[in-house]
């Protein structure tokens, strides 16, 4: 592994995706990169750094932005880490726009976090399909799927 580790990041993700993101690269001695896919733009030009349009032409006007809040949370986890950081907006749908941004980058992994299970969850998985599934079958990079809250049975005895 010599590239970054790309992780994808969202507004109200369980912290042990960035975690385990940043203990892979800080173990690999390898930079992390944060990317935060904005489905409300899409890329112009299909590259993920480059220009980027609202879908809705009413919508915002700054786009690409990444949201404050996100920005501060990601920060307040990294702190103190022993790993070189950064945080990237992409444009589009996000199992797409990770993959574009790996390829440029020349990532050695993409993390990503397993969904709630909650019914909104299970209603954008039945419509969207989710983002880890779509990568780990379209990708010739290995692809970390980290759980964010496991379903283990209680009386679940495979030890």
């Amino acid at each position: 592994m010599s590239g970054p580790i790309l992780v994808g990041v969202m507004p109200g993700q369980h912290a042990i995706v960035v975690e385990q993101a940043a203990q892979v690269a800080a173990r690999a001695g390898l930079p992390l990169v944060c990317a935060y896919a904005d489905v409300t733009v899409y890329p112009v030009d299909g590259t993920t750094g480059g220009p980027a349009a609202p879908i809705d032409p009413d919508g915002l006007d700054e786009t690409q932005r990444i949201p404050e809040s996100l920005m501060a949370n990601i920060a307040e986890q990294l702190a103190g880490r022993n790993v070189e950081w950064s945080i990237v907006p992409l444009a589009g749908e996000p199992a797409r726009a990770l993959a574009r941004e790996a390829g440029d980058i020349g990532a050695s992994m993409i993390v990503v976090g397993t969904r709630e299970h909650n019914l909104t969850a299970a209603l954008k998985e039945l419509t969207a399909g989710s983002v880890a599934r779509h990568l780990v079958h379209r990708q010739d990079l290995p692809v970390l799927v980290v759980p964010v809250n496991p379903r283990v049975p209680d009386d679940d005895d495979d030890d």
